[in-house]
């Protein structure tokens, strides 16, 4: 169910995960990383919000937030335009005491004008780093009614040690209450590992910030739920659901082709939860006599005149004929020439191919193109 109107808001994150994919976050923050043809890594945070009644929103950001901005604008497309509540850029230097920050408190620090100001009882917290489609009202209704202090959302899966060593590994109770916390842990196997989402009261939230870095204390994961999880309620909530976190190039690779796949779509495109984006007024797919199209996503705008097949092609990409394409990512206005043959390749923004061009790389190590290059 819909949450009542400014009893929860949001914070969500915009570079924290910058690290993790550098080719992509070199212009860019992770908030705006292209994704799945015409969305941005924060539409699936801003529209999980939308849909579940949050309508207090603030974005911190760090760098490199341009794009960003330019892509979410004044909030309307999320229905966010609005006189009370509505969307709010938190940037750096924001506040006096607190410059660039190295942690999530102290990120949250130089938010604490936006976090004292809104009405809401309830604060989520949520970075951009997660592929889904998730109920947050259902995670609200259940931190209310179990009468936590903080609740932070899980999943449960199988972990390779590169995954779970750039992962927050979360033990809990009989009460999934947590008891135990290892950060970027060098093991595999079955566990429970964060998602970086999670629901403070907001009263709790501000004398954490307050008293932390006082104490100079700047990382939530470590200096919270790890020092401190035994001194307070801190509540697991699982997910069960689709989700897939981008931790490197191969997973957001990876990411991008399970939306070949029905399932994924239907889980992430639910009619009932949209996903909502930057609407571009483009003309619809023009394909050539000689296009052959076979399991792809196709975006509006582009002209194919070759071969596509499964592969993600963004706005305003043209592919020439005799070009063959194939397991590949192409962003935004990228221009392939004739006679080309591209496998397990991505390209960044507006890159152009000329013509009798082969790049052919494997999956686990697809080729990157950065933006603007020409080959």
């Amino acid at each position: 169910m819909l949450i009542n109107e400014r009893m929860v808001g949001a914070i969500i994150f915009a570079n924290m995960h910058d690290s993790s994919i550098p080719n992509l976050t070199k212009d860019r923050t992770f908030a705006s990383v292209p994704f799945g043809g015409r969305y941005r890594m924060i539409d699936f945070p801003l529209s999980n919000c939308i849909n579940a009644g949050i309508i207090d929103i603030g974005i911190i950001t760090k760098a490199n937030y341009q794009s960003l901005m330019e892509h979410i604008d004044n909030g309307s497309q999320w229905d966010l335009a609005r006189k009370r509540g509505g969307l709010k850029i938190l940037p750096p230097y924001g506040n006096k005491n607190f410059g660039i920050y190295h942690g999530k408190i102290e990120a949250l620090g130089a938010a604490l004008d936006f976090i004292r100001s809104t009405p809401c009882k309830y604060i989520l917290l949520s970075d951009c780093d997660l592929v889904a489609n998730m109920d947050y009202s259902a995670i609200i209704d259940e931190h209310i009614n179990k009468g936590a202090d903080v609740s932070v959302v899980y999943k449960n899966d199988i972990l390779s040690s590169d995954v779970a060593r750039n992962s927050v590994i979360l033990n809990f109770d009989d009460n999934n209450m947590l008891n135990e916390v290892m950060i970027n842990p060098n093991i595999e196997g079955c566990m429970n590992f964060s998602l970086n989402i999670f629901v403070f009261e907001r009263e709790f939230l501000r004398t954490l910030i307050t008293n932390s870095i006082c104490k100079g204390e700047y990382k939530l994961d470590r200096d919270f739920l790890q020092k401190k999880c035994k001194d307070y309620k801190i509540r697991g909530i699982e997910y069960k659901g689709y989700v897939h976190p981008i931790c490197s190039m191969e997973s957001y690779y990876k990411a991008n082709m399970d939306l070949l796949n029905c399932e994924v779509r239907e889980s992430l495109f639910n009619f009932d939860r949209p996903i909502y984006t930057k609407v571009s007024d483009e003309a619809p797919v023009k394909y050539g006599d000689n296009a052959k199209v076979c399991d792809s996503f196709i975006a509006d705008g582009c002209v194919i005149d070759g071969c596509v097949e499964n592969s993600i092609i963004f706005r305003g990409c043209k592919i020439s004929e005799g070009t063959c394409v194939k397991n590949s990512i192409l962003m935004q206005g990228t221009k392939v020439g004739q006679n080309c043959d591209l496998q397990y390749v991505i390209s960044d923004k507006n890159v152009n191919i000329k013509n009798d061009r082969t790049l052919i790389s494997a999956d686990l190590y697809p080729t990157y193109i950065s933006k603007n290059a020409s080959i």
